[in-house]
């Protein structure tokens, strides 16, 4: 069996199908999902998923930045994972990764970061990355940290859900740092 650099020991990594628009809808309707992941949007309509699957199963990568489907070695689809700010000059990128709830503790966020990691440091020659983490989300801030990421700094009240503002976490992983990780 060939080696894929996209392929983990329970998840893969892959473009995002016209076909996954279910999932993805599904997921939109978990407002404490949301939030923990990015924002509460407004509701949108099977029509509007299916035009943004198709949409993202159509675009690939803008110069480094790509989102991904996170799915199982059986197919499954998890979650998804991005890549975002991609600064090839100063060789710096952050990520965000959203794992559908019912398959959280899995493993499934922590071998995805791996995964995208090793591409960014091992193939593009990035040297940083950066993970923003709000402060109420308590189980990527401990993904965070048992991965080896640094916290480096904190922005106070830049949050604001369920009627509060929330401070943002910054944590990051150099190349070398990287490197000592067991992938």
């Amino acid at each position: 069996m060939k080696n894929n650099i996209w392929t983990g020991h329970k998840v893969r990594l892959r473009a995002i199908l016209p076909t996954d628009w279910d999932k993805f809808h599904n997921n939109d309707s978990d407002s404490d999902c949301a939030r923990l992941c990015d924002v509460i949007n407004f509701p949108r309509s099977e029509e509007g998923t299916k035009a943004w699957a198709e949409y993202q199963a159509s675009r690939g990568p803008d110069g480094d930045k790509i989102m991904l489907a996170v799915e199982t070695l059986d197919a499954v689809l998890v979650g998804s994972i991005s890549s975002n700010n991609c600064d090839t000059r100063n060789g710096t990128f952050t990520y965000g990764v959203a794992i559908f709830r019912e398959f959280w503790r899995n493993g499934y966020a922590s071998e995805a970061i791996k995964i995208l990691l090793r591409y960014y440091f091992e193939e593009l020659r990035y040297q940083k990355v950066t993970a923003h983490v709000y402060v109420f989300n308590e189980g990527s801030l401990e993904l965070h940290e048992r991965l080896g990421f640094v916290q480096e700094g904190k922005l106070r009240n830049m949050v604001f859900t369920n009627g509060q503002h929330y401070d943002e976490y910054l944590y990051g992983m150099t190349k070398s740092e990287y490197s000592k990780m067991k992938i």
